[in-house]
C-alpha cells in the first residue's frame, strides 16, 4: 500500500495491519488520520489476500481521544459542509473481520474506534472513556449510541455524564472488550487470534459478521430471516464444498474464498 502520514500499514499471513502513528499526540485522532484508516480499512477488504485485519496504536497509547485544536474553531455549519462523520460510517461497510489491540488511553474518538471494531483485545493498562462533557460537548461517532447498546442506558448515561475513564477489567465486565491480556503480549494474541481467522472460510466469516451486525438491532424473528438467507447462500460457495468434503475425507479444508 501507498505511504500514509498519520499511520503504518502492511500485510503479514493474510492479516492487514494498521498501526495508528501520530505518537508525539498519543495517535489522537484528526481528520486526515480518519480518511488514511478508512481507506486503509477499504482496502484491506478488496484485498483477496486478506483475511482480518488488525489495528493497534504506536507508542503509550492506542488514541488518546480526537484532535481538539482541529475542531475548537468549528461551526454547524462548517461540521455540515465537512459532513464531519461521513467517514466513519464506512466503517460499518467493511466486511471483514476487524481486531482491536488496545493498550494505553482509549478516549473520545479514539474510543468510538474501538467500539467500531468486531473484536478487542485489551492489556490490562487500557483505559476507556468518553470525557467530552468536560469539554461542553459529547460523542458524535457513535459512542453513545454503541455504548448504551453494550451497556445498557443507565451505566452508559453514568460514564458519559462524568466523562471518566474506566480501565480494561470494568470494560471487560461490560461487555466492551473480548479478551484482556498483559499488556506485553498484547499484540501477540490478537495476532493469533487474527491468524486463527486466516484459516476459516472467508465467505463464513463475511456473512456470520453481517448476520450478527444485523441481529443487534433485528428483531429475533428478522434477524433470523437474515441468517437463514445467508446461511443458504453459502451453499452456493465451492467453500463450502471443500469444507464439507475435507470433513469427510478427514483432512484439512483448503478454503479459496469463493
Amino acid at each position: 500500500m501507498s505511504n500514509h502520514k498519520f499511520i503504518r500499514v502492511w500485510e503479514e499471513n493474510g492479516i492487514g495491519r494498521i498501526e495508528l502513528n501520530r505518537t508525539k499526540v498519543l495517535n489522537a485522532i484528526n481528520r486526515p488520520m480518519v480518511t488514511e484508516i478508512i481507506t486503509a480499512l477499504e482496502q484491506f477488504d478488496r484485498d483477496h489476500d486478506v483475511s482480518a485485519i488488525v489495528i493497534n496504536g504506536g507508542g503509550r497509547a492506542f488514541a488518546a481521544g480526537a484532535d481538539i485544536d482541529e475542531m475548537a474553531g468549528d461551526t454547524p455549519v462548517s461540521l455540515e459542509l465537512l459532513n464531519q462523520f461521513a467517514e466513519w460510517d464506512r466503517i460499518q461497510g467493511i466486511k471483514k473481520p476487524i481486531i482491536a489491540a488496545v493498550h494505553g488511553f482509549a478516549l473520545g474518538g479514539g474510543f468510538e474506534l474501538v467500539l467500531s471494531c468486531d473484536v478487542v483485545f485489551a492489556a490490562e493498562d487500557a483505559k476507556f472513556g468518553f470525557p467530552e462533557v468536560k469539554l461542553g460537548v459529547m460523542p458524535g461517532a457513535g459512542g453513545t449510541v454503541k455504548l448504551t447498546k453494550a451497556m445498557g442506558k443507565a451505566k452508559a448515561l453514568e460514564w458519559l455524564w462524568t466523562g471518566d475513564s474506566m480501565d480494561a477489567a470494568v470494560a471487560e465486565r461490560h461487555g466492551l472488550i473480548t479478551r484482556l491480556v498483559a499488556p506485553e503480549v498484547l499484540l501477540e494474541e490478537a495476532l493469533a487470534f487474527a491468524a486463527r481467522l486466516v484459516q476459516q472460510a472467508p465467505l463464513s466469516l463475511r456473512l456470520i459478521k453481517d448476520t450478527v451486525n444485523k441481529a443487534i438491532d433485528y428483531s429475533v424473528y428478522e434477524g433470523m430471516q437474515a441468517e437463514r438467507k445467508n446461511f443458504y447462500l453459502l451453499f452456493a460457495s465451492r467453500d463450502q464444498k471443500e469444507g464439507m468434503k475435507a470433513f469427510i475425507e478427514k483432512r484439512p479444508p483448503e478454503f479459496r474464498g469463493e
